[in-house]
């Protein structure tokens, strides 16, 4: 038995589909090779600098090299790639917007054990979010060949819908790809890094991400600089967490809008509550909480 795939064409709307019934789904060959390479050059010394981890989940023999935005410029096609936004808008649609989460390398050496199956929303504090409301989309792309001896991640499909909590690698599926292909999964699933038995280094990208009102994992604004940040074109800025997280977090100063603080720092535009009920599931609760406000008595 293997995990499910898509082809590249496959339209985001299928994408989400799948993620949303098994929990995952891989995208084959969904970036050219060269694209790869691209980052590959970019962020080879940034890799070979950084550490190992400290502990089993970690992995000793893994690196994990973040600040792709900053640090690569190729990097930034992934985080914009079209399908990849648009099933993450799909998979996410209960908030009214979403924003990157992370980005990093995971380079799993030769020897590494078998990463402990978990699932990536425990990262806010292991907060037990509805099994019905998705807060992350996550893909891992990968920059080499993913196989089975070489510790592709393992999967267990279906678990984002079950209450249980311990799984054993049993239960799991490897997520064997090409390079260039893409694992797309919600923050729910049970998943884990494969153990690498080869004598090969198993690298994939982790880019994900959650919904616009939670904290960011990795800190969009700290980690790219604000020079670099103001050489980026807007709509990788909103993404990355510079517009509203909903339709009243995030404004900066005075209550203006955060885009503002990028293009033009010296001028003041109050930002617009509304702004997002045109792309939201939830715009007609918006709409009706903003003509309530409309109806209200003005403040004294």
């Amino acid at each position: 038995m293997s995990l499910n795939h898509l082809p590249a064409d496959a339209t985001p709307e299928q994408v989400a589909a799948c993620i949303n019934r098994d929990g995952y789904v891989i995208v084959d060959e969904l970036v050219p090779t060269a694209l790869m390479d691209r980052i590959g050059e970019e962020m080879g010394p940034y890799v070979n600098d950084s550490m190992f981890g400290i502990d089993n989940m970690l992995g000793f023999k893994t690196k994990r090299t973040g600040a792709l935005i900053a640090r690569s410029p190729a990097a930034r096609e992934l985080v914009m790639n079209s399908t990849v936004l648009g099933a993450a808008g799909i998979v996410l649609e209960k908030a009214s917007a979403f924003q990157l989460h992370l980005t990093q390398i995971i380079s799993v050496h030769p020897g590494e054990p078998a990463q402990k199956l978990h699932q990536d929303e425990v990262a806010w504090d292991f907060f037990p979010f509805p099994l019905d409301y998705n807060i992350q989309c996550n893909t891992l792309w990968a920059m080499t060949d993913y196989t089975e001896e070489m510790g592709a991640t393992r999967v267990v499909p279906g678990s984002h819908l079950s209450e249980r909590k311990k799984y054993t690698q049993e239960d799991t599926l490897p997520a064997v790809m090409k390079r260039g292909s893409a694992l797309f999964y919600t923050g729910k699933i049970f998943h884990g890094a494969g153990a690498n038995k080869s004598d090969r280094l198993r690298q994939a990208i982790n880019i994900t991400y959650a919904v616009g009102w939670v904290r960011q994992e990795e800190n969009q604004f700290l980690t790219t600089p604000i020079e670099i940040a103001r050489t980026l074109p807007d709509d990788l800025l909103k993404v990355m967490g510079y517009q509203l997280g909903c339709f009243s977090l995030g404004y900066v100063r005075d209550g203006e809008d955060p885009m503002v603080a990028i293009r033009e720092p010296d001028k003041r535009v109050p930002y617009n509550c509304g702004i997002l009920q045109d792309n939201a599931k939830n715009r007609k609760a918006l709409q009706g909480f903003l003509r309530d406000v409309e109806m209200a008595e003005p403040a004294e």
